[in-house]
């Protein structure tokens, strides 16, 4: 299955939805967000998913959303994580050195509160679930 295809994105939402640390932790901050997966240096992300209250309602290919959101790697990258998720110090060391990109949404500013930063990098353990 091809990452970030319509049906890994099924799956990726299925995964965060069963996962309370990812999906309960951002119900109770009530977080609703469209967040986009892709790869570095292509125009727009693959694939999205459309989270209300913390869980996702809707998993698809980019359609021309407005992201609030759009996460960025190469493949190798991606490839890497999904072998063995990242922690919260090579995730810091993968965006200051552009191996992580954020084409919206700013990292530091959500890095910095925990609320956020505890579901961040619990996504990347539930990406490797897929």
């Amino acid at each position: 299955m091809r990452l970030f295809s319509p049906e890994w994105m099924v799956r990726f939402r299925d995964a965060w939805n069963a996962e309370p640390a990812l999906s309960g932790a951002l119900g109770k901050i009530g977080f609703d967000s469209t967040i986009g997966y892709g790869f570095c240096g292509e125009p727009s992300p693959r694939g999205i998913l459309i989270i209300e209250n913390g869980r996702a309602v809707a998993a698809k290919q980019f359609g021309g959303e407005t992201l609030d959101w759009d996460l960025r790697a190469d493949p190798e990258t991606w490839a890497e994580w999904l072998e063995r998720p990242p922690g919260m110090v090579s995730l810091g060391m993968a965006y200051a050195s552009s191996r992580l990109q954020f084409v919206t949404g700013d990292y530091v500013t959500m890095i910095k509160e925990p609320s956020m930063a505890g579901p961040f990098l619990k996504s990347f353990y539930v990406m490797a679930r897929v």
